[in-house]
């Protein structure tokens, strides 16, 4: 009788792991998956009815807006999220934190998985594995610096980004076969594609696969870039295309690109090699958290001791390399956390020289350094897991307490500006904040702290002349108003000198100013509105029916306009 065959190494390695699989009981994943969801809710439980915060102004989608008017931007699909948002929910911002709150949550789930696979990679000790990779995931899950990210409405486009950008990866790096299949390939295409779409910063997922094709083969060669032409090959075709796409964006952007003028590429630099230490410390110790951080920038390499950043990254680049076949984990965690800092840390300058936002893509290679620690650890796995455990809830309990300065603009702002006492950007954004809480007093102090900071702009101007006509001081109010209007003569500025006029009844000046406003823009939506309000005062009907009408036209959502027209028609109907 013929004797079977004996199947290969690879094939008997394959049963083993199917059988372990089969052995291994699924509930303890369930129920750390549901306990893992309910600390996430609860963490960021303060921020959930948190009001539409700084940019989320500007960003999210007015609800009768259609989709082809949100989508045409570089971010389609993450203004295509806030539209569903807003057609689903309006102005009630629950339902937008509930979405940002379960992406951030499943961007938690794929950073199991990631971790996990790469410390199987390293030969850790299965058990050791399991508790290390879910450590890791509560980590990114609970840690309070990731609050800008989650509780910021706008801090979608991180939530979502990364989370297609960690699917895209989870894929490649659990791909049945070796060399990467042409399923596989499309599947990472398509989810790269969508992180894309939804932030620029996930550009940098083919730089991340091509380190982790070349670290983890063996003996460090360029084996696995070569078996996986199929995914790399049209990489280079796209990669040519994106620069294409990007190029004038990053010549010509406002807040960012080569074209800033506040400071050049090089002094960006400079300022990063200082910055790329903050986030560790951050991820470390979560104290002085900041909301807008007032980060100076390094003019010369010797600013702040930048030349010092810069040979302490060299250094630990060299360590980190010399020591990669010790220490391939935390090698590794290493140059991922400067590969994924890259786009916005290196030397593509943006406005905001430092934001916690940044290490939510990043936390990737930092969690990587600590699962080496971790997995070294001479602990028993109880003891290890009671102290990730304990460690994962401190993190949560501050977490919280973080999300509570996210629950409302006043707090965010008072949080902000104690913190960066010279920060102009805070002290105009929470004298705003106190405007609109009825508070004009201390508004206008605020106005006026940051004009001391700054040369005030056009909308400095126009906030702090509404806090004088709050405070009924119509004099100082038309003074700041007319500077603004100096700055940038607009039909908003002058609707609003129009409105101190009208507080006093000075109905000649009220119209003067209302014809400035048409002149300037004859599609402003406010200047018929107020118009039509002054034709009311003075009781000329027609004309005021006639410009009520017109104010809708231009914007159909104006409660106000739509009340004045229905009381404008009543007096034009006979009385019985």
């Amino acid at each position: 009788m013929a004797s079977k065959k004996r199947p290969s190494r690879k094939a008997e390695a394959a049963e083993v792991a199917v059988a372990a699989r089969q052995r291994r009981p699924w509930w303890p994943y369930a129920a750390a998956a549901v306990a893992g969801l309910f600390f996430v809710f609860w963490a960021y439980g303060p921020s959930m009815r948190g009001p539409f915060l700084f940019d989320d102004n500007f960003a999210l989608p007015d609800a009768n807006a259609p989709v082809s008017s949100w989508i045409h931007g570089v971010r389609p699909l993450l203004m295509c999220s806030y539209w569903l948002n807003a057609r689903s929910a309006g102005g009630d911002t629950y339902p937008y934190h509930v979405v940002n709150v379960l992406l951030h949550y499943l961007a938690g789930v794929l950073m199991f998985f990631i971790v996990h696979r790469i410390m199987e990679w390293s030969r850790f000790e299965r058990t050791r594995i399991n508790w290390v990779a879910g450590f890791a995931a509560a980590l990114f899950l609970l840690h309070p610096v990731q609050t800008e990210a989650v509780a910021y409405l706008a801090g979608r486009s991180e939530t979502l980004s990364v989370m297609l950008f960690l699917a895209a990866y989870t894929v490649f790096l659990y791909r049945r076969t070796e060399a990467v299949s042409w399923s596989a390939t499309a599947a990472v295409f398509l989810l790269f594609a969508a992180a894309l779409l939804s932030k620029e910063h996930t550009i940098v997922l083919p730089a991340l696969l091509l380190l982790t094709d070349y670290w983890w083969n063996p003996g460090f060669s360029l084996a696995g870039i070569r078996r996986n032409w199929r995914l790399y090959g049209p990489m280079v075709i796209g990669g040519v295309a994106g620069v294409a796409y990007f190029v004038p964006l990053l010549l010509h952007g406002g807040n960012a690109g080569f074209g800033l003028k506040d400071f050049t590429w090089y002094q960006y630099f400079f300022t990063q090699c200082r910055a790329l230490f903050v986030y560790p410390l951050l991820f470390v110790i979560p104290a002085h958290q900041n909301a807008d951080w007032s980060f100076p920038i390094s003019k010369t390499p010797l600013d702040g001791g930048a030349i010092f950043g810069l040979i302490a990254l060299l250094a630990l680049a060299v360590a980190a390399w010399h020591y990669r076949r010790k220490f391939p984990l935390a090698s590794f965690g290493f140059f991922a956390y400067l590969l994924l800092m890259a786009p916005t840390s290196s030397i593509v300058p943006i406005k905001d020289a430092l934001a916690e936002r940044r290490l939510y893509i990043s936390m990737l290679g930092l969690l990587l350094i600590v699962a080496e620690v971790l997995g070294r650890l001479k602990l028993s796995p109880q003891r290890l897991a009671t102290a990730c455990a304990c460690l994962a809830l401190v993190y949560a309990g501050v977490a919280h307490a973080r999300a509570e300065v996210w629950s409302s603009e006043l707090a965010l702002w008072q949080d902000t500006a104690a913190k960066s006492p010279d920060n102009y950007r805070a002290h105009f954004q929470l004298g705003s904040a106190y405007y609109n809480a009825g508070n004009c007093s201390p508004a206008e102090a605020e106005f006026q702290k940051a004009a001391q900071l700054q040369q005030p702009g056009y909308d400095l101007l126009v906030d702090w002349g509404l806090a004088y006509d709050c405070m009924h001081q119509p004099e100082q109010a038309l003074a700041k108003l007319r500077q603004a209007a100096a700055l940038s003569p607009t039909a908003h500025v002058y609707t609003q000198i129009a409105k101190v006029y009208a507080d006093s009844r000075q109905w000649d000046q009220v119209r003067d100013a209302l014809e400035n406003a048409v002149k300037l823009d004859p599609n402003f939506a406010a200047t018929y509105l107020y118009r039509g309000k002054l034709e009311l005062v003075e009781n000329n009907v027609p004309a005021a029916i006639q410009d009520l009408r017109q104010a809708l036209r231009l914007d159909p959502t104006m409660t106000d306009a739509r009340q004045d027209l229905a009381l404008a028609e009543s007096r034009l109907r006979p009385r019985r």
